[in-house]
């Protein structure tokens, strides 16, 4: 062999068999998201990267992460979920109108009182489990598109939504008034979990709490990873995404696995609608409105590609960081919110395109 041959192989070797080149466009959304945050931070708006404003963009990561967690494993399996927005947001008022204050003049439920919070996340989680697995059956037993059985629950969730936030005493109003406990619970902090962001006038230390929820969806994305990558389920998802065929002759069952990880995707919907009914503080018909395109953006964003059997839960968890990184850049650089919108759709369209670029190379 030729020195230039042994050159060529050994620079082959370093970058994994890919030109530096094809490096760069794999990495062009990484790369094009890093120079927006760099250029907002030094010519925009100075705080952006403050330790205040990352603490926010941290809370709104932890929000956002369990619904991405529950619709990456939709796209494993070459589906989607548009669903998701409207699940979260009729859990959310769900939650909400469940645990508003007792002798509140805008309490929806005023006879049931003032329900015990874990009796709500079970009711949440639940109702967002069997949305989930209501997709999930349609998506297996009549082998539909999950694009068009998704878009069809999500209609019917909306119409769901409309009637829910008019019944009781309600009457179409903002589901607000929340109980201590559930708001704390929620957004409230821990005595160690304190991040100092500044000083005041008198030279004091100013400390801004992490909420709860950072620490619970820390403890879902833990559990999410061991389901993917440790048991039984998640090796059957990732073969029924790369090929059902070989997966159902493997032995495994392709309902029952397509089910339950629709019916998991919904639990986590369950879980950020709960969140977010306290969160949010006032819930309407819109709560949860275009949910499903932010967790569909970050999980292709972070490597869940479409064509099925692909991703890590640590993608999903870049995916969502960068993403919130860039909203809350876009907003501190006083970018009006309807470009927000443009931008948003350029990504999902700009990471699609990657994704599809990949998948035709390798084969």
């Amino acid at each position: 062999m030729s020195n230039e041959s042994k050159e060529l192989a050994a620079k082959a070797h370093r970058f994994g068999g890919k030109k530096p080149s094809d490096l760069l466009l794999d990495n062009a959304l990484y790369i094009l998201m890093i120079i927006a945050v760099i250029y907002i931070q030094f010519f925009r708006n100075s705080n952006f990267l403050m330790p205040a404003s990352l603490v926010n963009i941290l809370s709104q990561t932890a929000a956002y992460l369990p619904a991405a967690l529950g619709i990456a494993g939709c796209i494993v399996l070459t589906g989607t979920d548009l669903s998701a927005g409207r699940a979260v947001g009729i859990t959310a008022c769900i939650s909400a109108s469940l645990l508003q204050k007792v002798g509140s003049s805008s309490k929806m439920w005023p006879e049931i009182g003032t329900l015990p919070v874990p009796v709500v996340i079970l009711i949440a989680v639940a109702l967002g489990a069997a949305i989930g697995a209501f997709n999930g059956f349609f998506v297996a037993k009549f082998k539909l598109h999950p694009f068009i059985v998704t878009l069809g629950t999500q209609l019917i969730l909306y119409s769901c939504l409309l009637l829910y936030v008019n019944m009781g005493n309600n009457g179409g109003m903002a589901i607000s008034s929340l109980d201590a406990t559930y708001t704390d619970f929620i957004k409230g902090s821990l005595p160690f979990a304190q991040v100092p962001t500044g000083t005041n006038a008198a030279g004091e230390t100013i400390y801004t709490p992490i909420p709860n929820y950072v620490w619970i969806a820390i403890g879902l994305t833990v559990l999410m990873w061991f389901i993917w990558n440790k048991t039984t389920f998640g090796k059957n998802m990732f073969a029924l995404g790369a090929n059902e065929e070989a997966a159902r002759v493997s032995g495994v069952n392709v309902f029952k696995t397509t089910v339950m990880v629709f019916a998991l995707a919904g639990a986590m919907y369950g879980w950020t609608g709960f969140v977010e009914g306290a969160r949010i503080g006032s819930n309407t018909a819109n709560t949860g409105f275009n949910y499903e395109l932010d967790a569909i953006a970050a999980c292709v964003i972070g490597g869940i590609s479409f064509v099925g059997g692909i991703g890590k839960i640590r993608g999903i968890i870049i995916g969502v960081l960068l993403l919130r990184l860039i909203f809350v850049g876009l907003n501190m650089a006083y970018v009006p919110q309807d470009l927000i919108y443009m931008v948003k759709g350029g990504i999902i369209l700009f990471a699609c395109a990657l994704d599809m670029r990949k998948y035709l190379v390798k084969k």
